[in-house]
């Protein structure tokens, strides 16, 4: 195709079908991020194993951290359809081998390979919302995203809690089968309706390859430190140099590669710097506390893992309410960022109570900290992606959309490490919550660095064209 064709803008039908469509996949990318949360210890039970189930977690964020951008890439070069398309084979593979897995190191080959293919589910969807609609008209259409990520999310250690309790852990992996045989069947189907901005681009392996070797180093360290060996032992060192030296490696590969895997000239715009920054960091908090308040939860409230899970419905509710109402303002209003601002200074007031009240919380005053949580948080999502993809040209959406999930993801899965480290210290006995209380104060903290990054974003007029 020729990459200065320019095709005409989608009708609103047209476009809402394509959105549409892409719910299934959006859907199984965010709920297998928190669905294993409320099984870590049906799972950990079973292989007689405590102290490694956070690489059900880690395994899968780190090969869909390092695929993440590479799928944003070969869209842009192949298309959105041929990168979904690999996306979905990856995560069905995956997905056999958790649900056939005998043993606990099995079961994280195959979140790792099920990784591979969720980093490019909800991350497409994204380029694809960029595809259907200018900026101006974009926040509409980010309802429906919004929504369905958001529902899996905090859906899912509810739903895994459930078939952890009443089925097996492996049903949760079953489950994709018939959900991922319908995105091959009928998402890309419906995908060759969708206009394409095609451009040459080259693939920075080397930099992917890079970047998980630095993250599993990091990774063992935080995982096997106070726990197998002490801190200052010669392992738990060693993996922190190594982690170091090969993190050093990567950044050199971002500033000589002809085109490396985090695009630099991408991240030389401020609006777009802002947005990525933005994202990646009240993001990776709230994604952090979705993986372990089911735990926390379990381990200090003493509920049940299907209680757990349910107890964070609440959050999905207000989030998708508060995203949902805020993108519609998104486009109509010239500071758009007042509402987001003010909502992530709730949101943080929210973690921080919870954190002062980890060890006396009751139910109801749980629930009023989510609700408040939810709804000062939903508004960052859409206005983020939005104003990232008013910064970039349409033939740059899916590296552009690939480098915020990219971030996002890195950000989550080394939270993640830090969270896990903290609360599973001592296999022995439950996680207090004094360990607890870190873990909130630190997911605080990346919610704060957020709030500062959105304040720092200009607001720039949104645009009604697809050629800026």
């Amino acid at each position: 195709m020729d990459a200065t064709a320019q095709p005409g803008p989608l009708a609103h039908r047209e476009a809402r079908l394509i959105v549409m469509s892409m719910m299934v996949p959006v859907f199984m990318g965010s709920m297998d991020q928190t669905i294993l949360a409320s099984a870590l210890p049906a799972i950990g039970r079973q292989f007689g194993d405590v102290h490694n189930l956070p690489w059900l977690i880690a395994a899968y964020l780190i090969t869909s951290t390092a695929s993440t951008p590479l799928y944003g890439k070969v869209s842009d070069i192949h298309g959105r359809r041929f990168a979904l398309a690999i996306a979905l084979g990856a995560h069905l593979v995956g997905s056999l081998l958790c649900a056939l897995s005998g043993s606990l190191a099995l079961l994280i080959v195959g979140r790792a390979v099920q990784g591979l293919g969720g980093g490019g589910l909800t991350s497409t969807g994204m380029v694809v919302l960029g595809d259907v609609a200018a900026p101006k008209e974009r926040a509409r259409y980010y309802g429906y995203f919004s929504v369905t990520y958001t529902t899996a999310g905090a859906c899912g250690p509810a739903l895994g809690g459930f078939l952890a309790d009443y089925l097996h852990w492996s049903a949760i992996f079953w489950l994709n089968v018939p959900l991922e045989l319908f995105g091959i069947f009928v998402t890309l189907a419906v995908m060759k309706r969708l206009p394409r901005h095609d451009r040459p681009h080259r693939l920075d392996l080397v930099g992917a390859v890079l970047i998980v070797l630095a993250t599993v180093a990091f990774m063992l360290a935080l995982t096997s430190g106070g726990v197998q060996f002490a801190w200052d032992s010669t392992p738990i060192l060693a993996l922190t140099a190594a982690a170091a030296v090969i993190g050093g490696l990567f950044v050199a590969r971002l500033l000589t590669a002809p085109e490396p895997l985090i695009p630099l000239a991408i991240l030389k715009d401020p609006a777009a710097r802002c947005s990525i920054a933005a994202n990646a960091l009240g993001w990776g908090g709230v994604i952090g506390l979705n993986i372990f308040l089911p735990v926390y939860l379990q381990d200090v409230l003493r509920l049940s893992a299907t209680s757990s899970g349910l107890s964070l419905m609440v959050l999905m509710a207000v989030l998708n309410a508060s995203a949902g109402l805020s993108s519609v303002l998104i486009g109509r209003h010239r500071r758009y960022k007042t509402v987001p601002l003010i909502g992530l200074a709730a949101a943080i007031a929210a973690v921080l109570v919870l954190a002062w009240r980890a060890d006396r919380v009751d139910t109801l005053a749980f629930e009023v900290i989510l609700a408040v949580l939810g709804i000062g948080f939903g508004p960052l999502a859409p206005l983020t992606t939005v104003c990232l993809q008013n910064a970039v040209a349409p033939y740059q959406f899916g590296t552009a959309v690939g480098t915020m999930t990219f971030l996002r993801t890195l950000t989550a899965m080394v939270l993640v490490a830090v969270f896990g480290a903290i609360v599973l210290k001592n296999a022995a006995h439950a996680a207090s919550a004094a360990n607890f209380q870190v873990v909130f104060l630190i997911a605080a903290g990346s919610i704060a660095a957020a709030f500062v990054a959105l304040l720092l974003l200009e607001e720039r007029p949104l645009t009604a064209r697809h050629d800026r």
